[in-house]
């Protein structure tokens, strides 16, 4: 059972910035799709961003375009989501999963199916 462990969450001012991670027990990336969603107050879990099973690939809500960055560091089983220019908007708990890949659009827009899922951490914007 592979196993996703996040972290990097807290507290930041809008504008600000937050590096979050997310660790695999396993070596997953030549056939996972790995990506982060978000569920925020009162709203439906959103897809982030995500990338293939390659590495390449990375798709981004439309929301996070431009201000979130999702990378990986194979050597250490290790996704990244660099977010900046953060908002209010913004907060909310951040999950890592992994999926048999299907495609990184296909894997935030639908969601997973199946696969893993990390414990989440959380992510506030505020004054």
């Amino acid at each position: 059972q592979v196993q996703l462990m996040e972290s990097g969450g807290g507290s930041v001012q809008p504008g600000g910035s937050l590096r979050l991670s997310c660790a695999a027990s396993e070596y997953i990336y030549s056939t996972h799709c790995i990506g982060w969603f978000r569920q925020s107050p009162g709203k439906e879990r959103e897809g982030v961003a995500a990338r293939d099973s390659d590495g390449g690939n990375p798709w981004y809500a439309r929301s996070v375009k431009g201000r979130f960055t999702i990378s990986q560091d194979k050597s250490k089983n290790t996704v990244y989501l660099d977010m900046n220019n953060l908002t209010p908007e913004d907060t909310g708990i951040y999950y890592c999963a992994a999926e048999k890949c299907r495609g990184s659009k296909r894997f935030v827009v639908e969601g997973p199916t199946s696969g893993y899922w990390g414990q989440g951490t959380q992510v506030t914007v505020s004054l």
